[in-house]
């Protein structure tokens, strides 16, 4: 057998000029930059202290315009295609040439390294490394010419105060050719040969980087469409991208007009969510192990590839993706979420629950040609029920199997069997028993948050055409995300936690902050609401806004669950009797999806022209800000070495680290750390809640992160 690879010594020089070049490339095969800076901190340490740092990997075949530079600057076409360590060569550019990386969102990301020259010791640049003449706070400066950086280095310090010896600034030139030396680190690079396949060169990639890491499934089919259609991996690569960006945003990066993207106020699209609907929609199939074997085609005995077979059901993809990319298809799904009663994606709790129902409009739609306005209720009913049960949660494609397998006794075209069939399932699934004892059950829990019942509730209220909780203005006004806020929607605790702390003797922050407890109300409201007791606020309230409009009173009470002499009821009672109520709202709101508590807008014909109204919107405030963990601990919200957990689910070991990262320790002792509460929430799966919500601080008391921003934000107003 004919050798495939050879090994070559190659110098961190000569790869960061590869890159900066355009030589070396990184193919579409490969997964974007998503290492930690203080793990570069760690790769540039171990290489200045000799260490091995492992291998790189290329294949030296071009890919005929199939692949991207890292570098902007790229002058000429790829001769070597990264297929491991593009990782690593991407911390190495980025840092040495102090050029910004594109990050996993398509944002545009510094990696700054500082360097003690005193010390030796690499660290993340950070404000007080800034300020610090001890520091050079970027090491790119040292390969430029490191006697130009151990001058200013000298200069700076001495301008603070320092002194140094003759023998001292002796000593910091060795140090500083020893930093600039690392451009002379050898790589051993692993040279896959000219002739080798795509589909091997495929094959040696998956099995790399299955190595100390679980692929998932989407991985390997990700893998697959850049060998066997790089097209259709870069249109779904593109759709996802696309998803985080407005038309207006994605115009000024592409340089030339974008008249549309899915943007929208409820999910940023993954590429493997994208894979899950393309083969579902095509495959029929909602295992994506059982998707893989299919297009891998090969015979179970013999190991052989079958490629009529291959060739079958990679065109089951292709004739998939565009009704999954389709611009209206995807416009009537986002008309259809918000005719559920939900308007941004902190209602949604799992986005599993929303890619499913995607998948089941797209097949509504294309195979079983329902009509529009039909099909709008049936996916907004069907959302809401998935939701509401957690129906994909957990045993997702297990369930999502079962749905495809139900719809595949309907004929083709059958508008009327598709629609019996999804509601003869919600039917099922939303019986008598659900209302009376499930709902107010799944609503004993502190994490309104990230409750599917709670949040539907705000989704009925919104369908309800309810009012905020004692104010004249429609709830639908606070939840639209298009509207700019400076205060807005609140949740108040209806027994308030500094009451109940002081007066009721409750320290336990999770019985304090009951969903059951907390009502939609403004910040004015909040204020005069304060931590005084129900019945005294509750009087306030009667006498000021309610002006002998008993009927209103009325609509009140029932909008907001709350029972007769609520305000006098002990605080258990309260809970019991208010989640009672509150899952016969929930039913009522679902009964309403449909009914015109919700204006559809037009919608344009031509599937080019732009979207207009609240698709294109920017995100809200909570997608277009993320705090760091290195932000909030500069806030003071929080500090190095606190331990966090999850407001409402399993205990998890999390820490913020020296490195102002959140590291998350599993059952088997393996650690992995996060930049931000977000990225290390959904890290756990819990995909569409806002970082701040989902952590706590674990200590006495036990308290939200959101508790403390918002006390801080109070505070500062």
């Amino acid at each position: 057998m004919s050798a495939i690879f050879k090994t070559i010594e190659w110098s961190v020089s000569s790869l960061v000029d590869g890159v900066d070049d355009g030589t070396i490339q990184l193919p579409d095969l490969q997964r974007p930059f998503v290492w930690p800076a203080p793990k570069v901190r760690d790769l540039f340490d171990s290489m200045y202290r000799g260490y091995p740092v492992g291998e790189l990997m290329f294949w030296d075949v071009a890919a005929d315009g199939e692949t991207r530079a890292i570098s902007d600057a790229a002058k000429f076409g790829a001769s070597h295609q990264i297929v491991d360590g593009q990782q690593r060569l991407t911390s190495l550019y980025a840092a040495m040439k102090g050029r910004s990386v594109v990050d996993e969102n398509y944002r545009s990301k510094e990696i700054r390294i500082a360097f003690n020259p005193f010390t030796e010791k690499f660290e993340v640049r950070n404000a007080s490394i800034v300020k610090s003449a001890q520091w050079v706070d970027d090491i790119s400066s040292c390969f430029d010419s490191a006697i130009r950086a151990q001058k200013a280095f000298i200069r700076r310090y001495k301008a603070s105060g320092g002194e140094l010896t003759e023998d001292e600034e002796d000593d910091l030139g060795d140090i500083f050719e020893r930093l600039s030396d690392l451009q002379k680190y050898q790589f051993e690079v692993v040279h896959i040969l000219k002739g080798v396949t795509k589909a091997t060169v495929a094959d040696i990639f998956v099995r790399i980087n299955s190595e100390g890491v679980s692929l998932k499934a989407y991985d390997y089919i990700l893998t697959w469409l850049s060998v066997f259609w790089p097209e259709g991996r870069d249109e779904i690569e593109a759709f996802a991208r696309d998803s985080r960006l407005s038309p207006e945003t994605a115009s000024h990066v592409a340089h030339r007009v974008v008249r549309w993207t899915p943007h929208n106020p409820f999910i940023k699209v993954e590429p493997g969510q994208l894979v899950r609907m393309v083969v579902a929609v095509g495959q029929n199939r909602g295992k994506l192990p059982d998707a893989y074997a299919a297009l891998q085609a090969k015979d179970r005995t013999t190991g052989s590839v079958d490629a009529l077979k291959q060739e079958r059901e990679l065109n089951l993809l292709k004739s998939a993706l565009p009704i999954v990319t389709n611009p209206l298809h995807w416009q009537e799904f986002i008309h259809a979420i918000k005719l559920a009663g939900f308007t941004d994606r902190k209602g949604i709790t799992s986005s599993t629950n929303l890619i499913t129902s995607y998948i089941l409009f797209l097949l509504g739609r294309s195979r079983f040609k329902v009509g529009l306005e039909a099909l709008r209720p049936l996916i907004a009913r069907w959302f809401f029920m998935a939701q509401l049960t957690s129906r994909y949660t957990g045993s997702g494609e297990t369930q999502l199997q079962k749905d495809l397998d139900r719809l595949s006794e309907v004929t083709d075209g059958d508008a009327g069997g598709f629609a019996r069939t999804l509601d003869d399932i919600i039917a099922n699934e939303l019986t008598s028993d659900v209302w009376t004892y499930r709902i107010p059950e799944s609503l004993i829990t502190s994490g309104a948050a990230m409750s599917p019942s709670y949040q539907c509730y705000l989704a009925s209220l919104n369908n309800l055409g309810a009012d905020l909780f004692m104010i004249r203005m429609p709830i639908s006004q606070w939840m639209n995300p298009t509207m700019p806020a400076i205060k807005g929607m609140e949740g108040h605790h209806l027994f308030p936690r500094k009451y109940q702390e002081n007066t009721l003797g409750t320290t336990d922050l999770k019985r304090i902050n009951q969903a059951a407890n907390f009502a939609p109300t403004d910040w004015a409201t909040n204020i005069l609401i304060s931590d005084r007791p129900p019945k005294e606020y509750w009087a306030d309230l009667l006498r000021d806004r309610v002006n002998g409009d008993t009927t209103w009173l009325e609509r009140q009470r029932y909008w907001h669950a709350l029972p007769d002499g609520w305000e006098e009821l002990e605080y258990s009672e309260f809970l019991a009797q208010r989640r009672k109520l509150i899952a016969l709202v929930i039913r009522d709101g679902f009964d309403h999806i449909g009914r015109g508590a919700v204006t559809i807008p037009s919608v344009p014909t031509d599937e080019t022209a732009t979207v207009q109204g609240e698709l294109h919107a920017e995100l809200d405030s909570d997608d277009a800000v993320e705090l760091s963990i290195a932000a909030l601990v500069e806030l003071g919200i929080m500090r190095i070495g606190d331990n966090l957990d999850p407001i409402d689910a399993s205990p998890i070991d999390a820490a913020v680290t020296d490195d102002l990262t959140l590291r998350i320790t599993d059952s088997d002792g393996r650690q992995e750390d996060f930049d931000t509460l977000d990225a290390a929430a959904h890290s756990l799966g819990h995909d569409n809640v806002n970082g701040v919500d989902f952590w706590a601080l674990d200590d006495d008391p036990f308290t939200s992160v959101a508790e403390r921003l918002a006390a801080q934000e109070s505070g500062a107003a």
